[in-house]
């Protein structure tokens, strides 16, 4: 998946406004959720079989990179 796609988004009429997947009622944290409970990518694409492996993905590295930013931002 291109990395200028978006993978994440937030509307105020799904959900409140919690950043979710694309195309999905599925928010991003419940990924977060999962992998902090030590279950698996694979775990959680089985529970949630709306969220493609490559939306998951891609949303782990936006993530990475955001943080990354982040902290090289604050140096």
């Amino acid at each position: 998946m291109p990395s200028n796609v978006a993978v994440i988004h937030s509307d105020p009429e799904i959900l409140g406004g919690t950043p979710v997947f694309v195309g999905t009622r599925v928010p991003f944290r419940n990924l977060i959720d999962y992998l902090e409970r030590d279950h698996s990518l694979d775990e959680f694409l089985d529970a949630f079989p709306t969220v493609s492996r490559e939306q998951a993905v891609a949303a782990l590295e936006a993530a990475h990179e955001a943080v990354t930013a982040r902290a090289c931002a604050a140096r």
